[in-house]
């Protein structure tokens, strides 16, 4: 019985020696690529934990540069943090943060130039379309309406487009190019929540320049003439 069970165990031996000599080298392959992808995935989800942790830390330091009021040190901390970790949802928020300091401070061009550079860098499109808007308001304020415009035809969140298309009528309006104006604020209403009381805003400026706004659409209001 003992020779019976330890030639049966050779056999099982052999099948396996054959079918590892066939497939070995592929699952081997497979286990490789599998694990290594793991230890990889493991590996990026600590580095990302660490930028985080490392851009937090340095977006601290330019709150409290902030809070200082020592514009000095703002524009030192968030020159690191851009440097550094510039990819970062700190470095977005940040961003926002400095401009409005600046703003605050009465440096205008300080507060452009961090807005831009969210406007050019940040990839949440979120914090990127609030800088977009933010910047355009400045050029607004400044009378620098072609680079108001050119920004406010960009790309936007969809969330945002409709703020951007008011935006854009605003400035079309200070231009004199009523009609484009007009167009873009129909989109603008077109596109906001019929909820939202900012629509009935966007609805007044229409009326305003002769345009009436329904429930669901915004056409030319009939002249007297047409009516009669």
């Amino acid at each position: 019985m003992a020779t019976h069970l330890d030639l049966e165990e050779q056999e099982q031996l052999d099948q396996f020696k054959h079918f590892w000599n066939q497939w070995g080298t592929p699952i081997t392959t497979v286990l490789v690529v599998v694990l290594g992808g793991f230890a990889a995935w493991n590996g990026w989800q600590l580095w990302q934990q660490r930028q985080a942790t490392q851009a937090a830390a340095l977006a601290d330091a330019v709150t409290v540069a902030v809070q200082s009021q020592d514009q000095g040190r703002v524009a030192l901390a968030f020159e690191e943090l851009k440097k550094e970790y510039g990819a970062t949802v700190q470095a977005s928020q940040a961003a926002l943060q400095v401009a409005k300091a600046a703003q605050d401070a009465g440096k205008t061009d300080a507060a452009k130039a961090a807005l831009q550079w969210a406007a050019d860098h940040v990839e949440d499109a979120g914090y990127r379309s609030t800088a977009k808007l933010r910047l355009a308001a400045l050029h607004i304020q400044a009378q620098e309406l072609d680079a108001a415009a050119a920004l406010l035809q960009g790309d936007f969140a969809p969330e945002f487009k409709a703020l951007a298309q008011d935006r854009l009528g605003d400035v079309l309006q200070l231009q004199g190019k009523t009609q484009e104006a007009i167009a873009a604020y129909q989109q603008a209403w077109h596109q906001l929540d019929e909820r939202l009381e900012y629509r009935a805003l966007v609805a007044y400026k229409l009326n305003a320049l002769g345009i009436a706004t329904t429930a669901t659409t915004a056409t030319t209001a009939p002249t007297t003439e047409s009516a009669s």
